[in-house]
Formats: structure tokens, sequence, C-alpha cells
């Protein structure tokens, strides 16, 4: 293995064309033999002459040396607006975030658009999860999850990003579709779309239907809000829906409406605590909505 302070000799004495004049250029105390005996104990690692003698005074690289100060250049002038963007938190890289097919499509993209603008050299990653992801983020393979958690682990901090309201969603040629108000009870021999993959919002669903007094004759299920609202504008039944867009899910062949009474939900952002420190975290979280 070379050390990285024989690099750092070389690239020096190459950069100066000569021992003595790369001895000012060191960030610390080192005297000219000690150089010479750098760059000496890094030709005998890698086997070959790595500097010419051209005169008393100047040195220049041999082609194996052009070959390694290709390598060892970038390396080395870049290093230290690493380390400052380090201390300063710019740091950029790939940010994975999981969340529902309701946020990516609703909250996401002007969340995202901001940060991009601001941070080119974040790239995000997103997956859409049918279930909140708190066992991804818990084994390290996300970095947000994006969703409405019932549970948030010791382990997990969150911050709440958006509120959200809940809907009756019917099909556009209900009977009772064409009322501002619909009342549960008046759906009580209507086929219901309940939740089949994430059992908290199922409960929620079937929770507010015992509140109204209804249980359903029938039951059809579906894994997500999408797929819900296929169902319904298919004529199929009507469902209950949380929703971010203020007047409820836009879809052709159903009608929304608000439902009185019912709790606002809230949608939140949450990390590991250990990677809470994280620059990429931390950056997108300062663009995150406020609701």
């Amino acid at each position: 293995m070379i050390q990285l302070q024989r690099l750092e000799g070389f690239y020096r004495v190459a950069r100066a064309e000569g021992y003595a004049r790369a001895v000012s250029s060191f960030p610390y105390p080192i005297t000219q033999p000690g150089i010479h005996q750098q760059v000496k104990r890094l030709e005998a690692e890698v086997g070959v002459a790595l500097f010419e003698r051209v005169g008393k005074d100047r040195v220049v690289l041999t082609p194996e040396g052009r070959a390694l100060y290709s390598h060892v250049a970038p390396f080395l002038e870049g290093l230290d607006a690493v380390v400052q963007s380090l201390r300063e938190g710019e740091v950029g890289g790939t940010l994975r975030i999981h969340a529902s097919g309701h946020v990516l499509r609703h909250l996401l993209p002007a969340w995202l658009r901001k940060l991009q603008a601001k941070r080119p050299d974040i790239e995000v990653v997103l997956f859409e999860s049918k279930t909140p992801a708190m066992d991804i983020l818990a084994s390290g393979d996300t970095d947000l999850v994006v969703d409405h958690l019932p549970d948030v682990p010791d382990t997990v901090d969150a911050r709440e990003v958006a509120h959200t309201r809940p809907f009756l969603v019917l099909p556009s040629n209900h009977p009772q579709a064409q009322r501002k108000q619909v009342r549960l009870s008046e759906l009580r021999d209507d086929a219901f779309i309940a939740y089949s993959t994430d059992r908290h919002l199922r409960e929620l669903q079937l929770a507010e239907l015992a509140r109204a007094g209804v249980r359903p004759k029938r039951l059809h299920a579906a894994d997500s809000s999408e797929t819900i609202l296929g169902f319904v504008a298919a004529g199929l039944g009507y469902s209950l829906l949380a929703s971010l867009l203020p007047h409820g899910p836009r879809e052709a062949g159903v009608v929304a409406r608000p439902l009185p009474g019912a709790p606002v939900g809230a949608v939140h952002a949450a990390w590991r605590k250990m990677a809470a420190r994280s620059p990429l975290i931390q950056a997108a979280l300062a663009l995150a909505p406020r609701p």
C-alpha cells in the first residue's frame, strides 16, 4: 500500500520541478532531504524512476511519472475543497427517499425541485412503497421515509411536512354524487373499497365507517389510493381517502366530498437518529414544506 505522504511529496516535487522549490509548498515543516527520501521510497515501491534530472536544481517527470501524476494530481488538488465542504456541510451525493404513491405525486415534486435548484450536486433516488418503509429505513437502505407514520420507533426522528384531509370518494354517476354533502349512513348498501396492504389505513377507514354506524355488506380491496380511485371510477363502490389536495382526489369518473368531523392526518419525513447529521438529509430538511 503506497503511503499518501509519499504521493504528496511526489506531487509537490512534480509541480515545483525541483526538491528545493518544493519545500516551501508544503503546509507543514519538511526538509529537502526529507522530500527526496519520500520520492526515493515511492520509486522503490513502484519499481521505476519517476523523475529525470535536467539541471542542477531541476527535475522533470519521466513517462511513468507523468502517468502517476495524472492520477494523483486531481485527488490532491481537490482534497482541500472536499475537506472544506465537509466542514461546512456542503456534501453532495445520492439521497434515497421512500414514499407513498400519493406523496410522490403531490408533495415531493415541488419540494425536490427546490432541492435540485439549490443543490444540483445532490442526486435524489425515489422509491414508491405501499406501506411506510420503516424496516428499510432501520436497515440503512434508505435515507428518508416520507409517509403517514402510525408509529415512530425510538431510533427514528420525524418532522411533520404536510397535512391530509379525509374525503369520501364516489363514482361520478352515483345517485348521491351531485350532492355537496353525503352522509355515510346513506351508503350502507353500497360496496366499500378498502386498503389491503396498509393495515393501519384500512383500520382508519373502517373506524370512520363504524363511527357513522356503517358496516359494509361488501368489501373490495386495493393496495394504494390510486388503485382505489380506479375501482371507484369503474363503479365498483365508494371509499374514504386522505388527500394532500385541498379539494380532494382528482380522478376522471370520481367525485370527492369532504368528510366533516373526521380527523386531519399528517405526513412525516423520518430519518434514523444516527444519520441526523448527514449533510444530505439536512439539505433536504432545510427545504421541506411546513404544514
